[in-house]
């Protein structure tokens, strides 16, 4: 069943290292059998007061899958510099079978 790691970066704090993350990033996810399914907008809030920055969605086989990429020694450098360079949430999310 597919997982998805969904973030949304509400600021960017630091746009240097904002875009090391952005450059290094791509072959980690894809390492892990993940793919880019959305980067930013456009999008359209249809319902509630939720309002997305700038969202990202990420595909991944599995939860277990998902979870391994974001706790892999590969992925902790990268991800202590997106969490340095922004403001964010996330979340983790089971797809359908």
């Amino acid at each position: 069943m597919p997982a998805y790691f969904l973030v949304d970066v509400r600021e960017v704090k630091d746009a240097a290292k904002m875009e090391e993350y952005k450059a290094r990033v791509a072959p980690v996810v894809e390492r892990f059998g993940g793919r880019y399914v959305a980067i930013g907008g456009p999008f359209e809030v249809v319902e509630g007061s939720y309002q997305p920055v700038f969202p990202v969605m990420i595909q991944f086989p599995s939860m277990d899958q998902a979870s391994r990429w974001y706790d892999s020694e590969e992925y902790r450098d990268l991800k202590r510099l997106r969490l340095a360079a922004t403001v964010s949430n996330a979340v983790f999310l089971a797809g359908s079978p």
